[in-house]
């Protein structure tokens, strides 16, 4: 039986998908659920400045509608040759991305292009910066340090992963104290605790978060050394891993 989990979308148990009727409302409800998703948008073009050159291949992997890669392939346009590849394996979420691109007269293929692809098949080209915003969480844990260690092998040295995350607490204690404090903010947000409580069923078996210091040992894992919180609000948390 659905539930309704918010923003007009009724999914079952263990049901969450990125298809269907959740494209269309999928950046309200997104901005919604998650604490600072727009900020962390904002963050992240700003550290294009340390990154992103002249010829720089930008990866967003997981794009959904493509908000944060059109935000990045704008704020590099002034820089020359500057490529943003938005990968996303649903795809519905790739035509709303392509629809908003329509109204960015200056971008077009050479600059902003949008893929329909599995992010953990895909080949990766070299980049200076990769961007897995709220992705990795969905990607099977049996696969998910491949995946990170690919990402590694074709970052271009000196670039940088960055890799937004919702994470577990470091134990139960923790954890209770984490999820309390998230179902708080989805209250402050106007969901109900039915909306609240059918959303977690919605995504069991979906969404496998690691804690902190587990996404801090794949990437090391990967290669990285160089690793730095740079974002952080209860529960959701983003890494910024330089090669």
């Amino acid at each position: 039986m659905k539930k309704h989990v918010g923003e007009g979308l009724y999914i079952k148990k263990g049901g969450w998908k990125f298809s269907g009727d959740v494209p269309l409302k999928f950046d309200n409800h997104i901005q919604r659920s998650v604490p600072l998703y727009f900020e962390g948008h904002n963050q992240i073009c700003d550290l294009c400045d340390f990154f992103v050159k002249n010829e720089s291949i930008i990866y967003d992997l997981g794009c959904s509608t493509g908000t944060l890669s059109l935000k990045l392939a704008e704020y590099n346009k002034e820089k020359n040759g500057v490529q943003v590849i938005g990968v996303d394996v649903e795809p519905e979420m790739i035509k709303m991305a392509q629809k908003k691109m329509k109204t960015y007269p200056y971008l077009n293929d050479s600059n902003m292009h949008f893929v329909v692809d599995d992010v953990t098949k895909i080949e990766i080209e070299a980049a200076d910066l990769i961007v897995c915003y709220y992705t990795v969480q969905f990607i099977s844990p049996s696969v998910r340090q491949e995946f990170i260690n690919k990402l590694y092998k074709n970052l271009n040295c000196g670039g940088a992963l960055l890799l937004f995350e919702k994470v577990r607490g470091a134990d139960a204690r923790f954890q209770d104290v984490l999820t309390s404090l998230y179902t708080d903010f989805k209250i402050r947000q106007g969901y109900s605790a039915e909306d609240i409580i059918a959303k977690a069923k919605s995504l069991e078996g979906i969404l496998k978060p690691f804690s902190t210091q587990e996404n801090i040992v794949m990437l090391k894992d990967a290669g990285f050394n160089e690793i730095n919180t740079i974002q952080k609000y209860i529960c959701f948390e983003g890494f910024m891993a330089i090669k």
